[in-house]
């Protein structure tokens, strides 16, 4: 796999939680024609329909939930709430595994938003079965949490980028070190 490969869906799941970037305060899902927009760009929904209120905000509680688990596979503690919220949007979306040309493979039967969103718990669960899932990783600067893929050979990428969030760690602590 090269570096600009992702296995399985994780670029899905990379592509969603990075629609909110928290240095510059960017979000493609602030508003119901946002979600619309990210939603019908990536196949993912009708584009006619415009989603709901609660579908929008069911949607940002999934995203923010992801983004959790995603600094979990890069040592940060998980709650409870991270893990409650991603199991109440599967059983919303109805996902089921579905056998197909020898395997199993997790579906969710939802029409509309909660339906795509399923389609994106999917491909984080099938990316835990498939064991590709602690390869997808947030970046722990506060200012930061940018989803990446950890191509790294033993899994031991920290930051998204090392010339920016982990460059700025080290000064961080050279000058912490030198007071």
């Amino acid at each position: 796999m090269n570096g600009s490969e992702l296995p399985g869906g994780l670029e899905l799941v990379r592509a969603f939680v990075n629609t909110r970037e928290l240095e510059t305060g960017a979000d493609l899902l602030a508003d119901s024609r946002g979600l619309q927009a990210w939603l019908t760009g990536h196949g993912l929904a009708d584009p006619l329909r415009t989603p709901t209120e609660a579908e929008l905000h069911r949607t940002t509680d999934l995203r923010e939930a992801l983004r959790a688990h995603l600094l979990a596979n890069n040592g940060q503690p998980l709650g409870a709430d991270a893990v409650s919220t991603l199991e109440r949007q599967a059983a919303r979306s109805g996902v089921t595994v579905s056998f197909a040309d020898g395997a199993a493979v997790l579906l969710p039967t939802a029409a509309g938003v909660d339906g795509a969103l399923g389609l994106v718990i999917a491909a984080a669960g099938q990316a835990m079965f498939e064991g590709t899932w602690p390869r997808l990783k947030a970046c722990p600067a506060d200012n930061c949490h940018w989803a990446f893929i950890d191509h790294s050979r033993n899994h031991s990428r920290h930051w998204c980028a090392m010339n920016v969030c982990g460059n700025r760690q080290k000064v961080r602590a050279h000058r912490a070190r030198r007071r």
